[in-house]
């Protein structure tokens, strides 16, 4: 059986390992041998399927600049830790002798994980056969130029590359919007359509979330802020006799479930974030969340009314950039995190509730089918 390795670093969200871990399950239901090499903090319940999870020492980013990474007791890494690190990866790729290796982000992110990930390239590369190697990234990067660093990029992705698949529709957004460089290496990418598990059956049945607004924050350490407006906004909406369920990723402070619970009436569920949210998330009247890629993309496959709230501290832009292109297409409102307030919030919750359910096809949904097939055929 093929054996592919799958290396992946989440820093302050949980997206871009929810990410991986949806690709690992397709790539296991496919027949595949798959490991997962989680960098990040460990994440209870992870869902990769039959897939193998190895957890190399965690770190994650001490704020949302993303400039300090701090070990799993709260120290800034070091290079003693570094080399732990890089040895306990090139160990695990020993181990695995992989058909196909994928990196999730890099080199177009996780420029920090050069010090690991430089060393697993020229392992594979030194190994016979090869494997095939693949980048993994989404379809909105954030390109801050250096021309010390651009031919460095180039050569990375020509010399130690096979492909580099691409999670996201050209006709809605090309990455050389967002990242010029891609021009110089057209060669190598693979546009897959986004990656996201779409239902079976897009949400009428009954259970857990029918007819409700679910608000949501992912699984990050961020959202507290929107989870207390809305309480606040629901009574200044037309759903205020709907009933409201809020969801608390696991990164949040404890002390929040109860502050909420204190602040919402009776008929407002406060609850941890739950397995069957993509579920729920067919079911629900309304959603309100943030809007990170694996949200937005589900809201796409079950075709529930959304509002979202894209993250924007820092310097961070991704999020507003997708949700502004979905929200052009009439596929989702929009509230701007800076300055949002109840009545803003609930007069997007307004309109959201007049229109009417968005329809299939609108965006290419299909991405996981396309990089299993991509990475298998590779490997034959």
């Amino acid at each position: 059986m093929s054996r592919v390795l799958i290396h992946v670093q989440h820093l302050l969200g949980i997206g871009h390992l929810r990410r991986a871990a949806l690709l690992a399950r397709g790539l296991a239901a496919a027949g595949l041998d798959v490991v997962v090499a989680s960098g990040g903090m460990p994440v209870p319940r992870l869902d990769i399927g039959a897939a193998r999870l190895v957890q190399l020492p965690p770190a994650r980013s001490a704020d949302e600049t993303f400039k300090i990474l701090l070990d799993e007791d709260g120290r800034p890494i070091d290079d003693a830790w570094r080399a732990r690190r890089r040895d306990r990866l090139l160990a695990l790729y020993e181990e695995t002798q992989p058909a196909a290796l994928v990196l999730e982000m890099f080199p177009f992110g996780r420029r920090a994980l050069r010090f690991e990930l430089i060393p697993l390239l020229d392992r594979a590369r030194a190994t016979t056969p090869r494997p095939k190697v693949f980048g993994s990234v989404r379809d909105i990067l954030i390109h801050r130029p250096r021309a010390d660093r651009e031919a460095e990029f180039l050569e990375t992705v020509r010399t130690r590359f096979d492909r580099i698949l691409v999670h996201g529709d050209p006709c809605l957004l090309a990455l050389d919007a967002t990242f010029p460089l891609a021009r110089e290496i057209a060669d190598k990418l693979a546009y897959t359509g986004y990656l996201v598990e779409v239902p079976a059956a897009r949400g009428s049945a009954d259970g857990p979330g029918k007819g409700e607004v679910l608000v949501s924050v992912g699984g990050g350490a961020v959202g507290e802020d929107l989870l207390r407006i809305a309480v606040a906004a629901r009574p200044l909406t037309v759903l205020k006799d709907t009933t409201w369920r809020l969801l608390l990723g696991g990164n949040l402070p404890p002390s929040l479930m109860g502050e909420l619970k204190a602040l919402a009436p009776a008929d407002v569920v406060v609850e941890p974030a739950r397995p069957d949210f993509v579920e729920m998330l067919g079911r629900c009247r309304l959603s309100i969340s943030q809007a990170g890629y694996n949200t937005l993309m589900e809201l796409m496959a079950v075709g529930s009314r959304g509002v979202v709230v894209p993250f924007a501290r820092g310097a961070e832009t991704e999020q507003t950039q997708r949700a502004e292109l979905l929200a052009s297409r009439g596929l989702v409102d929009t509230v701007a995190e800076a300055g949002l307030t109840p009545e803003r919030l609930a007069e997007a919750v307004n309109r959201a509730a007049a229109r009417p359910k968005m329809t299939p096809g609108a965006i290419d949904l299909g991405g996981l089918a396309k990089s299993v097939a991509l990475i298998r055929d590779a490997i034959g």
